[in-house]
């Protein structure tokens, strides 16, 4: 790895820890908003598609029957987005509704071996459990536990919650303290992040899966082994903006 590629990445990761980072539209506008781990994972797990288009949907969500309505006042609902029908919204309210700490759930699995995957295994598993409601889109929404490496799903969305959760700075929130180690953090994957990285050349994989994730965040320990996750929104950024690569 280039000293010159670190020294860049670290300028886009304090160019980007700013209020400029959020200058463009993100999920993590409405998670700030609220500061509550319940809407941050509704955040998180809507996050895919158009960025305006997701905090449109966001923004216009009550968040206010999650936190204090009845299951049979959040069965109203008509609020839709994409995959998702107004049923599976509610669903998945009731499902959030229904569960303890987000925390404390992930911590049963993270421990074990300090390992982010056992974590959202330990948490996704938990929330299947609390709702036997099923369709397409809510089943979107959750995913499944994670079970293979070469081939599985990048946990985008997932990893894009935690980094949130446990990262504490000008962009993320850090509402669940110290408990989960930043070192311990994959890298929120999606296909801005994937192209740009593969050609910064910090990515040799050519699929976009969870091994691609794994390489990757191992990659980025180079320049940073306590925090790698910390260049994932820098990233992020310049692959949607298209940022010039020439300079590296």
């Amino acid at each position: 790895m280039s000293s010159s590629l670190k020294e860049q990445l670290e300028r886009e990761y304090q160019r980007f820890n700013s209020e400029f980072g959020l200058a463009t539209p993100d999920p993590i506008w409405v998670a700030r908003e609220f500061k509550d781990e319940k809407v941050a994972l509704t955040a998180a797990l809507f996050a895919y598609g158009n960025a305006k288009r997701i905090v449109k949907f966001l923004k216009g969500l009550d968040f206010k029957l999650l936190l204090e309505g009845s299951e049979k006042e959040i069965l109203k609902t008509t609020a839709y987005y994409r995959f998702q029908k107004p049923l599976d919204v509610a669903n998945f309210f009731i499902t959030l509704k229904r569960a303890t700490s987000l925390k404390e759930i992930f911590l049963k699995g993270y421990r074990k071996e300090h390992n982010v995957l056992e974590g959202l295994k330990e948490l996704i598993s938990y929330l299947k459990s609390l709702n036997s409601y099923s369709s397409y889109g809510y089943n979107f929404l959750l995913g499944s536990p994670p079970s293979k490496i070469s081939g599985g799903s990048p946990y985008k969305r997932w990893n894009m919650f935690l980094r949130w959760m446990v990262r504490k700075d000008n962009i993320d929130l850090g509402l669940w303290g110290d408990e989960v180690r930043k070192s311990d953090l994959l890298i929120p994957l999606d296909t801005h992040t994937f192209k740009v990285s593969s050609k910064l050349g910090l990515l040799k994989r050519k699929t976009y899966d969870l091994k691609a994730v794994l390489e990757l965040t191992n990659k980025l320990k180079e320049f940073d082994p306590n925090d790698p996750t910390k260049y994932d929104f820098a990233l992020y950024r310049m692959g949607q903006k298209g940022l010039s690569l020439d300079s590296f």
